[in-house]
């Protein structure tokens, strides 16, 4: 008996991609420990695919039958050995694989779709909290919690993503770093990065790099502008930025459809507390990195309990959002377009679900390396759901996994081939077989 009989098309879909090449080919790690790279990142992703989010779960890729079905499956000490002896070089190697299969994995599969057309690169970090006060790396950083800012103990990751009007996103490159670094640090240098992956991803057409507040930065702008890509990032609400929000006349905004927005069919036009409406902006004014682009501006209808029954709608109040961006589209698209920017925050969700719960080591590289593969788990999980077709297209990571991935079956060997014998009366059956059809090339 096996529990993970999904992994067998998956990790076929992760050989084909070019996982174990380039691994291969690229990755170099010293002593006896460091040997069979290709194998040890295939059995850490292979575990991370079934729900393994610690070290020790990742024996879940040698149960029960799991033998009869893979070769050069390890065992969980040898990939901690093997994890930790990752430098920060090593990791860049690992890095470079991982890039390479995901450029084969959008060659194989439809994870970009239309990305001829327009891809969005999202960026975002994320405080990953840890207890252990002898762990490499970490640091108190900021997180809001119920509301309430606090300071916790942990480590902060980096993510960038790729995706399109027609996909959901795949993770284009991580980097894990130290908590108390602040957001934008080292985001530039990520950006270009990712600008380069999507183009060898097949994004010959407009890329738009979307971000919040937090990467409001001179040379985060500098380095879209350096590839010709356009940009798409949240402002502080600083006096400048009210200034400009000020001069914005009544007649400027624009209803648009928001939460709990009604259409109203006598005036032809959306009825909702959130309005629209854009100027000119001149950003970092006084420096080398001066830039003027477009400011969307989205205002909210704010209830102040300090005004007096009645006066609200005489002297209304407003909570203001607003977006600098160079996009080519109409206002309403542009500022659609930069709200969908949330996508990236359900991909840190399924990394939290997922492989990141932990970062198992003690050493950061270790954890860098262990960030890496969870990257390389996800783009595997997606490619999944886009060959199983249907509704798995855009399921979540753990929805593809309950399904697709952790199915029982019994093994049988006849005439020296494993056959798989799965569940009778399976509700998912159609999607399991259009994913095995698709990575299993026809007989004869």
């Amino acid at each position: 008996m096996v529990s993970c009989a999904g992994l067998v098309p998956v990790m076929r879909l992760a050989e084909q991609a070019g996982l174990l090449d380039a691994v291969t080919d690229l990755v170099r790690l010293p002593t006896d420990k460091g040997a069979n790279p290709a194998g040890k990142v295939a059995t850490v992703v292979a575990g991370m695919l079934a729900g393994a989010d610690s070290i020790d779960d990742l024996g879940i890729a040698r149960h029960g039958g799991m033998r009869s079905l893979f070769g050069g499956v390890f065992a969980p000490s040898t990939l901690g050995s093997f994890l930790r002896t990752f430098t920060h070089g090593h990791v860049r190697q690992l890095q470079a694989a991982a890039r390479r299969t995901l450029i084969g994995l959008a060659a194989r599969t439809p994870i970009l779709t239309g990305a001829d057309t327009l891809c969005f690169v999202d960026i975002d970090s994320m405080l990953r909290r840890v207890y252990g006060k002898q762990k490499q790396g970490v640091g108190f950083g900021h997180a809001k919690i119920g509301g309430y800012n606090v300071w916790l103990r942990g480590y902060n990751p980096l993510v960038t993503t790729l995706s399109t009007p027609l996909s959901p996103p795949v993770v284009a490159a991580t980097r894990l770093r130290s908590g108390n670094t602040g957001s934008s640090r080292g985001a530039a240098s990520m950006i270009a990065e990712t600008i380069t992956i999507a183009r060898a991803c097949g994004a010959t057409g407009e890329i738009v790099v979307r971000a919040d507040s937090a990467f409001y930065a001179k040379t985060m702008i500098a380095a879209c502008r350096r590839r010709g890509v356009r940009f798409s990032v949240t402002t502080r609400i600083d006096a400048k930025i009210r200034t400009a929000c000020a001069g914005i006349t009544e007649d400027q905004w624009t209803d648009i459809r928001y939460p709990q927005a009604v259409w109203d069919e006598d005036e032809q036009r959306w009825i909702s507390d959130a309005q629209i409406a854009e100027t000119t902006y001149t950003a970092f004014a006084g420096s080398r990195h001066a830039v003027t682009a477009r400011l969307i501006v989205r205002r909210i209808r704010r209830d102040d309990p300090r005004q007096a029954p009645g006066q609200q709608e005489l002297i209304p109040a407003y909570r203001y959002h607003t977006v600098f961006t160079d996009s080519p589209f109409t206002l309403i698209q542009a500022e659609a377009q930069h709200r969908q920017h949330a996508v990236i925050e359900q991909v840190n969700a399924d990394l939290i679900a997922g492989p990141l719960t932990h970062l198992p080591s003690g050493r950061f590289s270790a954890n860098d390396a262990w960030l890496t593969c969870a990257g390389l788990a996800h783009n595997l999980t997606r490619a999944a759901g886009h060959l199983a077709a249907g509704t798995f297209t855009t399921a979540r990571n753990t929805t593809i996994r309950t399904r697709i991935i952790n199915v029982a079956a019994r093994l049988a060997h006849r005439a020296r081939t494993i056959h798989l014998h799965l569940p009778k009366h399976w509700p998912w059956q159609a999607a399991f077989e259009n994913l095995h059809t698709a990575v299993h090339p026809a007989p004869g």
